[in-house]
């Protein structure tokens, strides 16, 4: 990629900007009280919530999900890899930038590895979720965190890079949320997003995970240029492991499905899978694009 399309770097300190959620008046203050409607989100347990009864309400996310995920991703080949195609990712596009925040957390699992490699960088994670947050507060050191809706973003140019993985699929308004996003970048910012690829991927797996969709790249590409970014790259990973996804989701029906089935595998078939990844990312690295993979990475700026 041209250097030139790389992240220039924060500017000069300024006090951040955040937006109202109720009237979405924008305000740089040490408090969150609105100046203009009095509006004050709660505090628990040292994180600011903004999300709101109806939200809370929607089926985006299995109930018990976060429960399940949290024991098994440190040792899971496809959260330990992703990992590191994110980092990976972050470094080589936006190496100056000063602050990242990670629209739908979960449990803490990305912003962990960010935390250990980015020391110099602030960051925050929000969640709507508080089953998520409960284990985001466990696992991380330094990171701001906030209860909140990724349809109602409360900063305004306040971020140099936001991510959101495997998210979007779960939100209908999928571009409303990068509208969003495209609010709280600074200028000149950027993005990281993940997402399942490919539509004839479509099995129950996705159902009882409460997607809205599998992604075609052209489609995602549409969509984040539309809310003002400039995609600048385009990863599909998980390729060379697509035939074994493609086969494990042939017939596979409501009724003999286990959502701990993929995570059911031996020590040394994780450890199969996660060298097969590993390669993969060497020829990512290397510059190497397939137009195919169980999910897709974007990288986009501010525009």
């Amino acid at each position: 990629m041209d250097s030139k399309k790389r992240y220039p770097g924060p500017g000069p300190p300024r006090p951040p900007v955040k937006k109202c959620a109720i009237c979405a008046q924008a305000f740089s203050s040490p408090s969150w009280k609105c100046p203009k409607c009095g509006y004050q989100p709660m505090e628990k347990g040292g994180v600011i919530s903004f999300t709101s009864p109806s939200a809370l309400e929607s089926e985006t996310f299995p109930s018990s999900g976060f429960d399940r995920l949290a024991p098994l991703e440190a040792g899971n080949f496809w959260f330990r890899s992703r990992n590191r195609i994110l980092l990976w990712a972050f470094q080589k596009y936006f190496p100056l930038a000063g602050s990242f925040f990670e629209i739908g957390c979960g449990n803490g699992f990305v912003l962990s590895a960010f935390e250990d490699r980015f020391p110099r960088v602030q960051m925050a994670g929000s969640e709507m979720f508080e089953q998520g947050l409960v284990y985001a507060r466990q696992r991380l050191k330094r990171t701001a965190l906030y209860q909140m809706d990724a349809l109602a973003i409360p900063f305004q140019s306040e971020f140099d890079v936001l991510g959101a993985f495997d998210v979007l699929e779960h939100i209908p308004q999928d571009e409303q949320v990068l509208a969003q996003m495209r609010e709280a970048v600074t200028p000149g910012g950027g993005i990281l997003l993940t997402v399942p690829q490919h539509p004839f991927l479509w099995s129950y797996g996705d159902e009882f995970a409460k997607h809205a969709r599998r992604y075609r790249a052209k489609e995602l590409r549409e969509k984040i240029e539309r809310a003002g970014f400039e995609v600048v790259d385009a990863v599909s990973f998980v390729s060379l492991l697509l035939p074994l996804m493609l086969f494990s989701r042939l017939g596979q029906k409501k009724e003999n499905y286990d959502p701990e089935g993929e995570f059911k595998i031996s020590p040394l078939v994780n450890f199969i899978l996660e060298q097969t990844l590993t390669f993969e990312r060497f020829l990512v690295r290397a510059g190497m694009r397939l137009p195919f993979g169980g999910s897709l990475l974007l990288i986009a700026k501010k525009v």
